[in-house]
């Protein structure tokens, strides 16, 4: 063990960050306050996202700034991005400024206005909050993460398609009516089953429709996003059983790939109303394709239980 590990913060795993004891010990052994930390750099900032409110109050009374940012965010921002509450209260107990203006004006402040405790923070003056348009959006992820629920997605892709029929879709991927698939026995043994992966479904839904496969990923790939998305845009998902989720946005047939939605994936220079649908979204990429689509989904069947199944032509899924 080289002498630089001894001193370090290599020793602390995910739920080390919420050992005080194993930090007390990593700070008496020379393990430096501001930074170190393998990937994300800053102690304090990762202690926010996924540490106790306990180690926060402790790192954040050794840092040089409580409000040093890290990729354009400080340590509060991140602890109001990820929901933890108890840790964003213990930064402001620190000193730490919920106002203070980062990534395109979402202070974590503002940012706290559109989740579920708007009241975290005392606001400085009437002034700051929400525009009438980010107030509306928060409003709809209120409503439609509840309204999805949370049914088991694993293995499940999904494409939702903005100011498109479902009629126009079909036309679009060239797909026929795949009247002769018995779909109880593709939900069953889809293995079994010779071309499983070209069969979809597909719905009319308010503001578009949504086309889903729920054992494969054919839903979220260029091929199909590409061609769904002319003259309009197309969120995509897939929910890799063996882990990870993946997907792509196509505007006008031109494919935008994104990541999952965690704090460190929001890009410092994103503009406000992706930072905003990241933080509204988080962990749930499903309400993120419809949202994002704009498809106001009263409840989850048409992701589970489509209207119609499809059989799309063999083709090359990436073209």
């Amino acid at each position: 063990m080289a002498a630089t590990d001894d001193v370090g913060w290599w020793v602390v795993g995910y739920g080390g960050w919420s050992d005080l004891d194993l930090i007390r010990d990593r700070l008496a052994a020379g393990a430096d306050p501001n930074s170190g930390v393998r990937i994300f750099d800053k102690p304090l900032h990762v202690a926010a996202e996924q540490g106790s409110p306990e180690v926060v109050a402790e790192l954040a009374m050794r840092v040089d700034d409580v409000d040093t940012e890290h990729r354009g965010r400080t340590a509060l921002w991140m602890a109001v991005f990820e929901g933890r509450v108890d840790n964003a209260r213990a930064l402001l107990a620190a000193g730490a400024d919920p106002w203070r203006l980062m990534m395109d004006g979402w202070s974590p402040g503002r940012l706290s206005l559109a989740g579920p405790t708007p009241n975290l923070f005392p606001a400085p003056s009437p002034e700051i909050g929400l525009s009438e348009a980010e107030a509306a959006a928060a409003a709809e992820a209120a409503r439609l993460i509840p309204a999805l629920g949370d049914f088991y997605h694993g293995g499940l892709s999904l494409a939702c398609v903005a100011g498109v029929s479902a009629a126009e879709a079909t036309a679009r991927l060239e797909a026929a009516p795949a009247d002769d698939v018995d779909i109880d026995v593709l939900y069953e043994a889809w293995w079994n089953i010779p071309d499983a992966d070209l069969i979809v479904g597909i719905t009319d839904v308010p503001g578009g429709c949504v086309i889903t496969q729920p054992w494969g990923y054919i839903p979220s790939t260029p091929g199909v996003v590409k061609r769904v998305s002319r003259g309009t845009v197309c969120y995509s998902v897939y929910s890799n059983p063996k882990g990870g989720i993946f997907g792509y946005i196509a505007r006008d047939g031109a494919v935008v790939a994104w990541e999952p939605d965690s704090a460190y994936m929001v890009a410092p220079d994103a503009v406000a109303d992706k930072i905003l649908a990241a933080y509204l979204y988080r962990n749930h990429p499903v309400a993120f394709c419809c949202a994002g689509a704009g498809l106001r989904l009263m409840d989850a069947r048409p992701i589970i239980a489509p209207d119609t199944w499809l059989r799309l032509p063999k083709q090359d899924c990436n073209a």
